[in-house]
């Protein structure tokens, strides 16, 4: 069993989405894709549209009313996994952040243990391009910071390209999970951690996007700054709860 699904959450991205597309159907590994478009005004849902014709069975959609946020977006989507019974689930950006040459890298983890395996940024060292020093420096900063308070082990806590095992969803309670933007991608880290999956990081090199409008704003770095405050939090209690219950 190895059914691949790529999850992409979308916002106005038509000027990178169907480059994106053709570039995941060009590997070989025969990956299925799933847009989840939040009522993109520009479009983007109509371009998917039209390229659902040429690869058929490969490539599908879900349209939700307006912005959500991104955790709802890959939340959405992975319920649509699991009940497809996608062996491997996908996390990425529509706008060549993320390489999807590296695709194959996270599969090849999980396919060799691994339940969930990370597109790591700070893995072996900085790996970025094309970001002002006082967003790198932001960005490896609150990593450090995630893995001091949760106790992780992860050198990119925020990434968000990701693989999972089916297993793994399967295994997260969803209505558990409590935020919607940057945080998102920690909560999820931390509750696979604590449930005892294996995690694995893989080196990548991240490139800002050259076309589109960034989705980043201060309010997603304040999220996460309290919101691990929160996450860590919500654990100590639910551990406590169970250890005085028993």
């Amino acid at each position: 069993m190895n059914k691949a699904l790529v999850i992409i959450p979308t916002y106005n991205e038509k000027e990178n989405i169907e480059k994106m597309i053709r570039a995941i159907f060009s590997l070989s590994g025969s990956y299925h894709m799933l847009i989840v478009d939040d009522g993109s005004p520009d479009g983007t849902a109509d371009i998917v549209k039209t390229l659902q014709h040429e690869f058929a069975d490969r490539l599908h959609l879900l349209q939700r009313e307006g912005k959500q946020g991104l955790g709802t977006a890959y939340i959405a989507g992975f319920k649509w996994a699991i009940s497809n019974q996608y062996d491997f689930i996908f996390e990425m950006d529509a706008d060549f952040s993320h390489n999807p040459a590296d695709l194959p890298l996270l599969h090849n983890a999980c396919l060799n243990g691994a339940d969930l395996a990370i597109g790591s940024r700070y893995k072996s060292g900085v790996n970025v391009v094309n970001w002002p020093m006082g967003r790198v420096l932001m960005s490896y900063f609150a990593s450090v910071y995630v893995r001091l308070v949760t106790g992780m082990k992860i050198y990119d806590t925020t990434s968000g390209f990701k693989c999972y095992r089916r297993k793994v969803l399967e295994a997260i309670e969803f209505d558990k999970i409590k935020f919607k933007g940057y945080a998102f991608q920690i909560e999820m880290k931390f509750t696979t951690w604590k449930l005892g999956f294996h995690i694995e990081e893989v080196p990548i090199v991240f490139t800002d996007r050259r076309e589109g409008t960034s989705k980043m704003s201060g309010g997603i770095f304040n999220e996460a700054l309290w919101g691990v405050l929160r996450i860590k939090l919500r654990s100590y209690f639910r551990s406590y709860k169970r250890n005085t219950a028993s």
